[in-house]
């Protein structure tokens, strides 16, 4: 059959070469249709019942976490010009399209007491621009007064204030959100340039779409960074420039065809999609290295370009079509998560590398046959003194001290049994930020004054209409709310309690002090005066915290940017309080709300990763019985491969790094690419006990110091080019790059050292 493949692809070279343009001139006018992944994504699959949960909670009250933070310190806010500056920036935030509403000093409401229509009132504190100092000091003294803007829009002892924007949500998680953020960034900074003030943003439209640029950003500069770090290490091996521009040709070509196919299969770019272009290069120049080698090696014996080439077709083509589909099953395991950024990026892997396998398979061929033969300096690599002693070196040292190898591999394993056993799970809501980065400060910043930024949500169905209409009930409510006050990963709660209060200070001029839960009698006198709109309905300022029938409401905090395990652990703890205060046999309470979601995501994907990982060390134990027939051949493929997988779980173990969603990525990704090795060694000692007449010994010398010299090569392409990662603003992308390169580099020892010893091992009695 290979025979028949290398003899078309010889044959119709321009055939060949007409079919890929078209494809690629249509697969790159689809690629300006990319878009870039602008909504939320939801960990969860939707029918997982705490996503239930969260569905239903949305539909009763409107969208969480749609909300954008700018805050301030500044202990001059209420002088004249400073207050009128501030007045001005805050109108014209307002005015931003997409801004809803602008909560601020400026612009603050008071509730009063009308007792000629007997109602209450929305009133603004500050009606126009202030023009007198007096006017300013006036507004400063009824902005004081209100208790239940205490610790939310300002501190009075830390000089802080913070403006909160409500954004609508057809431009938070939009293409409407990019030129929303900027314009309110721009009138932001405007303003603390001209006062010298740091000025702090943050909220999770915003964190969004700073996440976002930065992602365009990296993918960009990953790119071209992986195209010119393999480009040099190729010319370093090879020393031409021919061989070069040929490998980074495909691999440009195999970059618009994934672009192309994301566009067709309309997929947005992620996070994770957006790794795969300089993914795909690195690959893409992992394949092309073991071609090169062999092309040159035949091209030596034989000295006819085209008979190399169908050599190298015939005898490369199986192991790399192995290698390949070992290395996409290892993505595609990613579907069975059914997450919504997994699954997109583990079909699009899939699909994109057997793309890259055969654009390299039939152009590679192509582009050499109409190139100079290969001779002078790009082929003076395969008489290299240095590599080629090494090579000899270590097939010696393999034949003649295998049991020094295995005792201290032994050792080393036991060490990694220790430090896996140490390994915890973590994640964030917001988890992929560094921490010297601006914006993971200013989330910082807003949890020291106003407990964070993460939206934390409790329903509580009461099971009958007007079931909050009780006094019992409301100081229930409160009772929740001191409870939460206990644990400083919490801001200041607002609910129906706070409404109350808020409505018993007005219904008493005013007077801070009367900001508490009213008696029976007060709240049936507070009650008259709720005001109704023209249609009979609640205002908004209520309706956000009830339902409908006034029988489900609603406890809103913001909560830090801490790990799961304490979200579950405040969860667990809280749980017992909330079923004390509401009996589960008249209340239904959930604990909702993006951090919630967060800490059930993370599990669930912790747990659907493993499956994943175990699908594809499944299929690749499959794909290598299909190739070896033989069970010990299995084995020995794939001890090699687990083993670089235990020393990174014993470093993660040891250097503290948490199981999340990037750092099990690593085991899939590792596992799919360093197998590549051992399916060459293996594939050429099969071979090579074919030409040595079944000796063992002579096979495994004469595949190590064949294979070595592109192990070594493929490996330094894969290490430097993950590598590139490690540069990364993102934390889950920086420990991508950093643990998959040294798995590779413990997978290509492995494959040297350990592999060939199995082989003897496993094989003895035929020695």
């Amino acid at each position: 059959m290979w025979n028949k493949i290398a003899s078309y692809i010889l044959k119709y070279r321009v055939l060949n070469l007409v079919i890929v343009s078209v494809l690629l001139i249509f697969l790159g006018i689809k690629a300006f249709g990319l878009k870039m992944g602008h909504s939320i994504a939801n960990t969860l699959p939707e029918t997982d019942s705490t996503m239930v949960v969260y569905r239903q909670f949305l539909e009763k009250y409107g969208q969480d976490g749609n909300s954008i933070f700018i805050g301030m310190t500044d202990d001059s806010l209420f002088t004249l010009q400073r207050y009128q500056d501030f007045y001005d920036m805050n109108e014209k935030v307002r005015m931003v399209a997409g801004v809803d509403e602008c909560l601020s000093v400026s612009r603050i409401y008071n509730l009063k007491k009308n007792d000629s229509l007997k109602c209450f009132e929305l009133a603004q504190v500050v009606k126009q621009r202030p023009e007198t100092q007096a006017e300013v000091d006036s507004i400063k003294d009824e902005i004081l007064s209100l208790a239940m803007y205490d610790g939310l829009l300002f501190d009075a002892e830390k000089h802080f204030t913070m403006m909160l924007l409500s954004i609508n949500k057809e431009y938070a998680n939009t293409e409407l959100r990019p030129a929303m953020i900027e314009e309110i960034k721009s009138i932001v900074n405007q303003y603390g340039e001209a006062h010298g003030i740091e000025m702090r943003i943050s909220g999770m439209p915003y964190i969004r779409e700073v996440t976002t640029q930065k992602m365009v950003k990296e993918i960009v500069g990953f790119t071209a960074l992986s195209i010119l770090v393999a480009g040099l290490i190729l010319f370093l091996f090879f020393r031409s420039w021919r061989p070069l521009v040929s490998v980074v040709s495909i691999v440009l070509i195999s970059v618009v065809y994934m672009f192309g196919i994301m566009v067709l299969l309309d997929f947005d770019v992620t996070i994770l999609t957006g790794v795969l272009p300089p993914l795909l290069i690195i690959i893409g120049v992992e394949n092309s290295i073991f071609m090169l080698n062999k092309y040159h090696r035949e091209y030596f014996e034989c000295h006819d370009k085209m008979e190399a080439l169908r050599s190298v077709i015939v005898r490369i083509g199986p192991a790399n079509l192995l290698t390949n589909t070992t290395t996409a099953v290892s993505f595609a395991s990613f579907i069975i998560t059914r997450n919504v950024l997994l699954v997109p990026f583990g079909i699009l892997a899939s699909i994109s590398i057997m793309l890259t396998y055969i654009l390299t398979m039939v152009l590679l061929p192509t582009f050499f046959s109409y190139q100079k033969k290969p001779e002078g300096k790009s082929v003076n690599y395969m008489n290299s003194k240095r590599i080629n002693y090494i090579m000899e070196k270590i097939s010696t040292f393999v034949l003649s001290r295998k049991r020094y190898v295995y005792a201290v591999l032994g050792v080393l394993m036991i060490i990694c049994v220790i430090g896996a056993t140490r390994m915890s799970t973590s994640g964030r809501v917001v988890d992929d930020i560094a921490r010297s980065d601006k914006m993971y400060k200013d989330i910082m910043y807003f949890e020291d004054n106003v407990g964070g930024v993460m939206p934390f949500e409790i329903s509580i169905d009461t099971r009958k209409p007007k079931g909050i209409m009780n006094m019992a009930f409301v100081r229930k409510m409160e009772q929740l709310q001191d409870s939460l006050a206990l644990y400083p990963e919490f801001s200041q709660p607002l609910s129906v309690a706070e409404l109350v209060k808020f409505a018993r200070q007005g219904f008493y001029n005013g007077k801070r002090e009367q900001y508490k839960i009213p008696s029976n009698n007060e709240f049936g006198f507070l009650l008259k005066y709720v005001p109704k709109t023209k249609d009979g309905n609640m205002p908004a300022i209520i309706t956000q915290y009830v339902d409908k029938d006034m029988q489900c409401t609603r406890i809103s905090a913001q909560m830090a940017n801490v790990t799961t395990p304490k979200i579950d652990s405040i969860s667990r703890s809280l749980r017992p309080i909330i079923e004390e205060i509401f009996p589960k046999e008249k209340y239904d309470v959930v604990m909702t709300g993006s951090a919630m979601v967060t800490l059930q995501g993370t599990n669930y994907l912790i747990r659907n990763l493993s499956h994943s990982l175990l699908l594809a060390f499944i299929v690749i134990a499959l794909l290598m019985v299909v190739t070896f027939h033989k069970a010990k051949m299995v084995v020995v493929s794939l001890i090699p491969n687990l083993i670089p997988l235990l020393f990174t779980a014993g470093l993660m173990g040891v250097c503290g790094i948490p199981l999340k969603m990037s750092t099990i990525l690593v085991f899939s990704i590792a596992l799919g690419i360093s197998v590549d090795n051992t399916i060459h060694y293996l594939a050429r000692y099969r071979l090579q006990m074919r030409y040595n007449n079944n000796d063992i010994k002579k096979s495994v010398m004469a595949a190590i110091l064949e294979t070595g010299p592109s192990m070594i090569y493929s490996a330094s392409i894969l290490i430097c080019g993950f590598l590139i990662f490690a540069f990364s603003s993102f934390g889950g992308t920086k420990i991508v790059g950093l643990l998959v390169p040294f798995t590779l580099l413990i997978a290509l020892i492995t494959n040297i050292l350990v592999l060939p010893a199995l082989v003897l091992t496993f094989y003895r009695r035929k020695i």
